[in-house]
């Protein structure tokens, strides 16, 4: 019996254990002070900003292209011969001079050839005298006859001597040519770009003896897009006079630093490229290895890719935005009066890398975003920020 009561004893004591720590639990529950309630407004979103400006402006068309020589010729040989002698200009990167010789090829044939010419030559004078004294002989012997037949007056004679004259003067111009094609020079100032013969070699006629091309004028063919062309306010197929040419500002990097240039669009072409829908204009740019060097004394070298840049239009009045607060779609976050977000759709006259110029969309002096915001609402709460980077005194000259 004992035993049996003492079972039940330590069966009871756990649970009454458990339900006064229980009870305990739920009175301090019942009995904890309530947590303070603090309602916070939303915070504003904080962004960057700058002012819409308006000013005058003239636009600014920047685009690319390649150097490349306006003249450039193959040497060819038009007379056979051996080689006998090669100016040491006549190399890679040579200088050309006007008329000067840069091959000799082999002229004893020719000299020979000409000293044949000019004794034919001779001959057939003489014998244009001797037909013209005959003929004056038989003239004044048939002077009395009723009618004398013009072989009988010599006439044929004389023109078959003349005609003979006159082949055999063909025959020495023709060596005489001949002999001053053995000497191969150039009518312009220019430079070397590929050597293809030696002293020793002999060469036939159409053989090539290198390429050269003039220095006293290189242009750059560049591309222009729809807008670009719209900028330059100029029509497909422009060509230029002296009046009217726009000068164009030539930048590439060379031998470390940044090297300048002055070029004239002369032209534009007349129809649109059927592969990049582009439209070509050629820029020139006279004595580019002589005159018209950087200020660094860097020539504008052939195969040099550079950057261009051209004056354009101007326009009055515009309103220009920092080229970082267009976004997707042509739109414009704009700070309302009220400190919220709105969205605005522009329209787009022209762009660079730093600025905008719109028609719509905006007014001058309104606050712009010009920092990224993810997930924007119209009508949120913005809080603005002046932005550091301030580009409003290089509007002119970048756009």
């Amino acid at each position: 019996m004992g035993s049996h009561v003492n079972k039940i004893i330590k069966a009871v004591v756990p649970v009454a254990i458990l339900a006064s720590g229980f009870g305990a639990f739920v009175l301090l529950e019942a009995n904890k002070p309530e947590p303070e309630k603090k309602d916070e407004a939303i915070r504003p979103l904080s962004v960057y900003v700058e002012h819409a400006e308006q000013t005058d402006v003239s636009l600014l068309v920047s685009t690319q292209g390649e150097v490349r020589p306006r003249t450039e010729v193959d040497l060819v040989a038009q007379v056979a011969g051996r080689v006998v002698s090669i100016s040491s200009e006549f190399t890679e990167g040579g200088m050309v001079h006007p008329e000067a010789t840069l091959i000799s090829i082999e002229d004893t044939d020719y000299q020979l050839a000409l000293s044949q010419a000019q004794a034919v030559v001779a001959e057939a004078e003489v014998e244009v005298q001797e037909a013209l004294a005959k003929a004056d002989v038989a003239r004044k012997q048939l002077r009395n006859a009723a009618k004398a037949s013009p072989l009988a007056l010599k006439e044929p004679q004389v023109a078959q001597a003349r005609a003979r004259l006159k082949a055999a003067r063909a025959s020495l111009s023709l060596a005489e040519l001949n002999l001053s094609r053995t000497k191969i020079s150039l009518p312009f100032t220019g430079r070397v770009m590929t050597k293809n013969v030696d002293v020793g070699q002999y060469v036939s006629p159409g053989f090539s003896l290198g390429r050269a091309f003039s220095t006293d004028t290189v242009e750059v063919r560049i591309p222009l897009d729809d807008d670009e062309l719209a900028s330059l306010d100029l029509p497909i197929g422009f060509s230029a006079n002296s009046n009217n040419a726009l000068e164009v500002h030539l930048s590439a990097m060379v031998a470390g630093k940044m090297q300048q240039w002055k070029g004239k669009l002369v032209r534009l072409d007349a129809s649109i490229d059927n592969k990049t829908r582009s439209l070509f204009g050629q820029v020139e740019i006279n004595s580019p290895y002589e005159k018209n060097v950087s200020q660094n004394n860097m020539p504008l070298a052939v195969g040099l890719y550079v950057k261009a840049e051209i004056q354009g239009r101007s326009i009055d009045n515009a309103t220009v935005i920092p080229r970082d607060a267009l976004r997707a779609g042509n739109t414009v976050f704009v700070v309302s009066a009220d400190n919220r977000l709105d969205v605005r759709k522009v329209e787009i006259i022209h762009s660079s890398a730093t600025q905008a110029i719109i028609d719509t969309g905006v007014t001058p002096n309104e606050m712009v975003i010009v920092s990224s915001i993810r997930n924007p609402i119209p009508g949120m709460k913005i809080s603005p920020l002046q932005n550091s980077i301030d580009n409003s005194n290089a509007i002119a000259g970048e756009i």
